[in-house]
């Protein structure tokens, strides 16, 4: 089986790229992400949204796997219009969640329709 050059990326090149909406709309960056402690997997992307020049932003953890990475855009793709987005589980940047806090994760994951990691 031959290995594609897309299946993987390091984290640094991951942060800073852009993320659309099917319909092209601009909606943020990936900002960091989080990882598994015990099983290494990304677990969510946290994408910058809002603001202008840092002041006003808002940080939104998507899960990992709601993103596909398209080539022409050179960013990724989230199904969802930024109004979702305004609603969807975010924190400013002085007030970082508890990664550590199974209720936080579980709110990101029903808002997204995705299944609680095990």
């Amino acid at each position: 089986m031959e290995s594609s050059s897309f299946e993987n990326i390091r984290a640094s090149r991951v942060e800073g790229t852009e993320v659309y909406n099917p319909e092209g709309d601009h909606l943020g960056q990936i900002d960091d992400l989080v990882i598994g402690k015990r099983d290494g997997e990304v677990k969510y992307a946290i994408m910058s949204f809002g603001g202008f020049l840092g002041i006003g932003e808002e940080y939104h953890p998507m899960p990992w796997n709601t993103l596909d990475y398209d080539p022409e855009k050179g960013g990724y793709v989230v199904n969802m219009t930024k109004e979702q987005l305004r609603d969807a589980p975010h924190y400013g940047r002085k007030a970082e969640p508890d990664w550590a806090d199974p209720a936080y994760g579980k709110r990101i994951n029903d808002y997204y329709g995705i299944p609680p990691f095990v």
